[in-house]
């Protein structure tokens, strides 16, 4: 894996005079962006040498307690692993007071054991360099929606959407609403000029189907690239609502009467040359399209614990809702869980609209593109296409119990192929301590559990 040179560093402190501070992270396993505050005069050595990161960071419960089962706490010590800085990540932070950047790393293949088996990164990583030794390169793109919150709760301490900019709180959905985006402005105006600033290619932007939540559309690449980008901005837009006194939202499901937050990732694969492989007159693509379909459906019961890894995940699969509820596909259809979108033959494509936005994005791609290579491999035929209303057409329902589909993962002989075994038992690990003390502490009805996390 490469890292990133010290000469980066070098030309980054000096054409940025006035940083005092840089943000060390690492995304773990629940996508949580964990690591360390550095002042100016330690960036160097750590594109040097590396930084020392103990092995608890990738074995950590969503709430950030040791999981001691994921084998990453008492029997290595807590051991120091290096991490390296990742090209393209170091860069300004402008919603920060003191005049911050941050940088990205990831764990050494060697010197960063045994955390490094647990890093989400490295599972796509190796996925990835799977498929394109069989002369597949996957191109993706991710589309995540989130609800803008009042820092402040309700009188009954229940979130509720922020303010808009003329004083009103939305009430209506409104979808596509240009009004609603021009009452956030300034929050737009400073998320695009964060993307901007660290290099993220944000574009479309929509109000979505309810009071308070938006999309913005991330621009389709080099598949690594794109999650790289998916899980920073998913940190910029934390740090820019914070900033403008709301808190952006991830989580799948916050709200009982409104709309789920999905994640949508866009995905196709090209040759060496860049010709898109899955690019067809026909709407319904090539053959190539529908084995990666096929894939897809045939895995996704074992990779469902990944797209959806929390107790609220399953609450946003309902009926009419733009959320998925069977294993379905379809061309240009929004009631099914894959969709191969409409347009011009060369931009031809699927869009996997299973996640939740509180899925780790390095892992939603890796268990995207392992089900794809199942597919092509073994020629699966995904059936034909559903048309019309899948909902109501729906006879096989994905799982709606966080357990279910942990069990799922724990059982699947494709899963530790796929993804790696030694990821897979920290992971499972991890969820499985989490699934014990939500049951046990919390109780199912406690949104709290979930709101700073997703």
């Amino acid at each position: 894996m490469p890292f990133a040179p010290v000469q980066d560093a070098e030309n980054f402190l000096a054409q940025n005079p006035d940083i005092e501070l840089f943000e060390l992270f690492i995304i773990d396993a629940n996508g949580v962006p964990r690591g360390k505050l550095l002042h100016r005069d330690e960036l160097l050595v750590v594109y040097r040498s590396g930084r020392p990161l103990p092995s608890t960071i990738l074995g950590l419960s969503i709430n950030g307690d040791d999981v001691e089962d994921t084998g990453l706490v008492w029997e290595v010590g807590d051991i120091d692993c290096r991490a390296y800085p990742l090209a393209g990540s170091l860069a300004r932070l402008p919603w920060r007071l003191i005049p911050t950047a941050a940088v990205q790393v990831s764990m050494h293949p060697q010197e960063g054991l045994p955390a490094t088996v647990a890093d989400p990164r490295h599972v796509l990583v190796q996925v990835i360099e799977r498929l394109q030794a069989d002369g597949y390169h996957p191109v993706m793109a991710c589309e995540l929606e989130f609800y803008l919150l009042d820092a402040k709760r309700g009188s009954r301490g229940n979130p509720q959407p922020a303010l808009d900019a003329d004083g009103g709180r939305p009430r209506s959905t409104q979808v596509y609403g240009l009004r609603e985006l021009e009452q956030i402005e300034p929050f737009l105006a400073d998320l695009y000029a964060a993307c901007k600033a660290q290099g993220i290619p944000a574009r479309t932007a929509i109000s979505e189907y309810a009071p308070g939540q938006v999309e913005i559309t991330l621009e389709h690449g080099d598949a690594l690239q794109a999650m790289d980008q998916a899980v920073r901005y998913k940190r910029l837009v934390k740090g820019v609502a914070h900033r403008h006194g709301m808190q952006a939202c991830f989580m799948a499901k916050p709200f009982d009467h409104l709309a789920g937050t999905g994640m949508h990732m866009h995905v196709s694969l090209t040759d060496a040359a860049g010709r898109n492989l899955f690019a067809s007159e026909a709407p319904a693509g090539t053959p190539l399209l529908r084995h990666a379909v096929g894939g897809m459906l045939a895995s996704l019961l074992d990779s469902l614990l990944i797209f959806c890894p929390n107790a609220n995940s399953y609450r946003r699969f309902q009926a009419n809702s733009y959320a998925p509820l069977a294993p379905t596909w379809g061309v240009d259809n929004r009631t099914v869980s894959l969709r191969v979108p409409g347009g011009p033959a060369e931009s031809r494509h699927i869009e996997h609209r299973i996640c939740g936005a509180d899925a780790n994005p390095y892992l939603a791609a890796a268990a995207i593109l392992a089900g794809i290579h199942r597919g092509i491999r073994e020629e699966l035929d995904p059936g034909e296409p559903i048309e019309g209303n899948g909902y109501a057409q729906a006879t096989t329902l994905l799982p709606t119990d966080w357990l279910t589909s942990l069990c799922a993962l724990q059982e699947s002989t494709w899963a530790p192929e796929a993804l790696g075994a030694e990821f897979l038992h920290v992971y499972l690990a991890i969820k499985r301590e989490e699934h014990r003390r939500f049951m046990g502490e919390v109780g199912e009805q406690d949104w709290r559990w979930y709101l700073n996390q997703a």
